[in-house]
């Protein structure tokens, strides 16, 4: 039994195409790999809904007035940016803003966990998300 030159035509394509998605894959991965050296964003499990916290006005002030004390010195104390970045509009989870407070960033902001507890943190947050 012999197999056309379409079915073998065929399976070349199929084979190819195969091959080029795995060569693809592999690539993103190494660029995945690559560029989360090279990101001060540590690997995390982000939930894409997260639960939205609390803004009340008591909220955002307790975490304007954590922000002055604490933050303010290298982010400006309106938060434009001075030594540190801008923080408005930010484009990252809550989850992750939290954990940059309370572990820092390495070299460039010191870790805020054995200063500020979890309610603290979510007051910074809530001010935080509030200068969109």
């Amino acid at each position: 039994m012999t197999i056309s030159l379409a079915w073998r035509a065929f399976w070349a394509a199929v084979t190819a195409g195969g091959l080029a998605v795995g060569v693809a894959l592999a690539s993103a991965a190494v660029l995945r790999h690559t560029a989360g050296g090279a990101s001060h964003q540590e690997p995390t499990e982000e939930r894409w809904l997260e639960e939205r916290r609390s803004d009340s006005p008591v909220l955002l002030a307790r975490g304007r007035e954590l922000f002055l004390k604490s933050c303010a010195h290298c982010h400006a104390a309106d938060a434009r940016g001075d030594e540190g970045p801008d923080l408005h509009g930010l484009q990252v989870s809550d989850r992750y803003i939290a954990r940059v407070i309370t572990r820092g960033v390495e070299g460039e902001m010191p870790a805020f966990g054995k200063k500020h507890g979890s309610e603290d943190v979510a007051a910074l947050t809530a001010y935080l998300r509030s200068l969109d």
